[in-house]
């Protein structure tokens, strides 16, 4: 991400003295930093200073491939500067992810499977866990029968250290398909982006399509699948970039069940949710820190988005309270 972070619950975090988009954010920083000097601030600029940049250093998405038992398998990982882990596994054979969930504490590593339920059914766990290391290895064990199973795993990448290009196990998948983010860095770019998206079929491996995007990373959340527009077949998105406060935007890719293919749809705007009951898409955009709202309606007509309604409020301190005002 360009000027954020993410917490492991998903809350996006930008520093709001700063931005971090390189060369004119650096001006801003010394800036900053020289008029808390004059104003004999120092203490208090290294205290944000450590604890801005030790969460950016701290905050890793890690890839391995290796076996669990003689089964291969892929981890994917997303380490979080509070010990807290969100990661998948999948059987190389079945494409199907396993969502993990867990903590890192003194070099313990322990993550924990569930059924649909929420009830664990498995721990994966790794001791003297290391994310500099390139092997790691560990037990498999099954909460019900105490069966253990060898994990060694190979570390394949890791965001923000290695330059790529790296493709990427996605969480989420289809019924026959599963996708990889194509992952590099440019030069003169501070931060890895995705470059594409890659689609294969399940059980052969095979390439069935590769598209083109240009977004940030989002660590193993960077891609959803739903219907979003209505037609009664899965779509994909990409998440596309963070903006300042909640406000978060998404490329859509369409199904055409007439070619099998997915295209890029028109479809934008911040914070989209869609609502497969009334087959509308819900727009919010917040800003000035939470002193202005615009929420919007939309239906889906040709596969196009079509405003139906829009209201906009602004916060009015007489009153204290946000109110209902003209949209521009």
């Amino acid at each position: 991400m360009t000027g954020a972070f993410k917490t492991h619950n998903g809350v996006i975090f930008k520093p709001c003295i700063f931005e971090l988009k390189l060369l004119k954010n650096i001006i801003v920083l010394v800036r900053w930093i020289s008029h808390c000097v004059k104003s004999m601030r120092m203490k208090f600029v290294i205290q944000v200073l450590f604890i801005i940049f030790t969460a950016f250093d701290s905050n890793a998405q890690i890839s391995y491939k290796g076996s669990i038992d003689k089964l291969p398998v892929e981890l994917v990982g997303d380490f979080y500067p509070d010990g807290v882990v969100n990661a998948f596994y999948v059987y190389s054979k079945f494409d199907q992810s396993i969502r993990l969930s867990g903590s890192l504490k003194s070099e313990h590593l322990i993550l924990t499977e569930k059924n649909d339920s929420g009830k664990g059914t498995a721990t994966l766990t790794f001791e003297n866990f290391n994310s500099k290391s390139d092997t790691l290895k560990g037990v498999w064990k099954e909460i019900s029968s105490g069966r253990e199973l060898r994990i060694v795993l190979i570390k394949t990448y890791t965001l923000n250290e290695d330059q790529g290009p790296a493709e990427v196990l996605q969480m989420v998948s289809l019924k026959d398909k599963y996708f990889r983010l194509v992952i590099r860095s440019e030069p003169g770019t501070a931060y890895p982006r995705v470059k594409a998206v890659k689609i294969f079929e399940k059980k052969t491996d095979k390439l069935l399509q590769q598209i083109p995007v240009d977004c940030e990373t989002w660590g193993i959340n960077g891609m959803s699948v739903d219907d979003y527009n209505f037609d009664g077949f899965p779509d994909f998105s990409v998440f596309e970039q963070s903006y300042a406060g909640p406000n978060t935007s998404s490329l859509y890719f369409l199904y055409n069940p007439k070619t099998g293919m997915f295209f890029k749809s028109t479809f934008e705007g911040t914070s989209l949710t869609f609502d497969k009951k009334s087959k509308r898409i819900f727009e919010h955009n917040q800003c000035c820190a939470g002193n202005s709202h615009m929420n919007a309606v939309y239906k889906v007509v040709n596969n196009k988005m079509v405003l139906v309604s829009r209201t906009c409020q602004e916060y009015n301190e007489s009153k204290g309270e946000l109110m209902e005002v003209k949209c521009e």
